[in-house]
């Protein structure tokens, strides 16, 4: 009953090797499938993302069933994200070459549809993502980048100089109105 547990039911270089090629594919495949799915899931996304691993799992296991096959397939999988990962990070060309540039969604406070539609975002996806960053409307956005791992980043607009200085000047003479409403009173 535990030999079936623990006992692996493929060669371990048949196992190493099948969790590589599966890792490979789903790296690659996530990569041309866009930025997008990697931050910006919608509810399809998510289901194509779920069962995408359970497509692959057989891929994986090959006829093994084993406690101990799961395990070193696990490991398999941790270690090269874990190598790649330090490849990377020492290679910055490589890096970007393989995941891409950051892409401008609003300059200046002006959408870019022509980079919504290459990044398959909806003005709807890009108002949610906004809301959950505390923005009320789309205008008060100045800039907005989706960057490589699919996150999206905003920066208010800022009021202008004359703008600020008109507020500052018309808090002082709303002051200035509320002490001679008292002083008259």
């Amino acid at each position: 009953m535990f030999s079936d547990m623990f006992v692996i039911g493929a060669p371990l270089l048949e196992k190493i090797l099948r969790s590589l090629i599966i890792y490979f594919f789903l790296v690659v495949g996530l990569r041309l499938a866009g930025k997008r799915e990697m931050a910006q899931l919608n509810p399809f996304d998510f289901v194509v993302l779920l069962t995408l691993s359970n497509a692959v799992q057989n891929a994986i296991i090959g006829n093994d069933n084993s406690v101990t096959g799961g395990i070193v397939s696990a490991i398999v999988l941790l270690l090269i994200n874990y190598l790649v990962a330090r490849f990377l990070f020492s290679h910055t060309k490589i890096e970007e070459a393989f995941e891409g540039k950051a892409n401008t969604l609003i300059d200046h406070g002006q959408i870019q549809y022509q980079n919504l539609k290459k990044e398959l975002i909806t003005l709807t996806d890009l108002e949610i993502a906004a809301h959950k960053q505390g923005f009320t409307y789309i205008q008060d956005i100045d800039h907005c980048t989706i960057e490589p791992g699919g996150v999206l980043s905003f920066i208010a607009k800022k009021p202008p100089v004359d703008e600020v200085r008109h507020a500052e000047i018309m808090e002082y003479l709303n002051a200035i109105k509320r002490e001679m409403a008292s002083l008259k009173s």
